[in-house]
């Protein structure tokens, strides 16, 4: 169990965790009959907790609640992920060639411990693509996201590399007014969409898995400062260039080579280091343009002027390039967000 809740500190991708979420895992309990005061008490939070805990504090109520209902997925899927579950599928996956064997074994393990959801790993067009389905109806938001982190922070830490996502979507309702589901694990999430999937670049999954027995034993036993992959969107050389482009509107974004030549690098050299990132520079442009024009959407500027704040000539471009992005219309989100249905 500790060494199951450091793993889960070290794949947390913010540095500290908000309210909400805080929430979201404590109700799985309450729904078992547990009281959260109770719970907060043994992880030594307050009660209720109102403001940001870091994910060390996060680590420790995750391990206090595991233990309570036995069950280190909170009884979020069919059948409970009984304590020692983690430490077994690790194995399961340790030896495996490559990423995609290591993530078929992982996924393979969860289908039998949990039953649903079911996971499946799929390679299409160059992308790798997790699929979820259940049998029943479809769970809450955070079952999915919990399911997600756990997988993807076991696959980063396998490979010893960031794996940078490029689109998540959610077959249920957004969570109410919580905007930080928006920022999940710094890709674009689509709510209401017509299965859960996770996407991410295929080129990752010929990676080596490099992590020896007594690496996993270093990492079981919980010594925070042995794991040096986080799940995290705010590392590397990608999250250089989004720190650059966030700094100017996208009107005055700076042409690739002009980019390099800022960070100091060749374009050749800018453009390998991305591509080992499993990223581009023009996803990360139209990555930021999504997010900030969902952003813009939510407020009462005009689809045109939003088109011009993005850096689009004419709207057109701007309705073709989100119809892209989200498989909807500027208008059609416009009016999912103001009736409280996309996250």
């Amino acid at each position: 169990m500790i060494g199951f809740a450091i793993f889960l500190e070290s794949i947390i991708e913010r540095r500290t965790i908000l309210p909400g979420f805080v929430e979201d895992a404590l109700s799985c309990l309450r729904a078992q009959g547990f009281a959260s005061g109770e719970l907060l008490a043994a992880a030594g939070l307050p009660n209720p907790v109102v403001t940001s805990i870091t994910s060390e504090e996060y680590g420790r109520l995750w391990t206090v609640m595991a233990a309570a209902a036995k069950d280190e997925l909170f009884g979020l899927a069919a059948r409970p992920m009984r304590p020692g579950s983690f430490t077994l599928m690790c194995h399961a996956v340790l030896h495996a060639p490559n990423l995609e064997r290591a993530l078929r074994r992982a996924l393979r393990f969860l289908n039998l411990v949990l039953e649903d959801p079911r996971g499946e790993l799929l390679v299409e067009n160059g992308e790798a693509h997790i699929v979820l389905r259940d049998a029943g109806q479809p769970r809450v938001a955070f079952a999915y996201r919990t399911y997600w982190l756990i997988l993807m922070g076991l696959a980063c830490w396998l490979v010893g590399r960031q794996i940078s996502l490029r689109q998540l979507d959610i077959a249920c309702p957004a969570p109410e007014n919580r905007v930080d589901y928006r920022q999940f694990f710094g890709a674009p999430v689509r709510f209401d969409a017509s299965t859960h999937r996770l996407n991410f670049d295929a080129r990752y999954l010929a990676l080596p898995v490099n992590r020896s027995e007594q690496a996993m034993k270093v990492f079981l036993r919980g010594a925070p400062a042995n794991i040096l992959v986080r799940h995290r969107h705010d590392v590397g050389l990608a999250a250089r260039v989004r720190d650059q482009l966030r700094a100017c509107p996208p009107s005055l974004w700076p042409r690739f080579d002009e980019l390099a030549s800022t960070m100091e690098l060749s374009p050749a050299t800018l453009r390998r280091r991305l591509r080992r990132e499993g990223q581009s520079f023009a996803a990360i442009k139209d990555e930021l343009r999504c997010q900030r024009a969902q952003e813009l959407l939510a407020g009462d500027l005009s689809v045109a002027d939003i088109a011009g704040e993005l850096g689009y000539s004419e709207p057109s471009a701007f309705h073709r390039a989100f119809l892209k992005w989200t498989d909807r219309q500027p208008g059609a989100f416009r009016m999912q967000v103001r009736a409280g249905r996309v996250g």
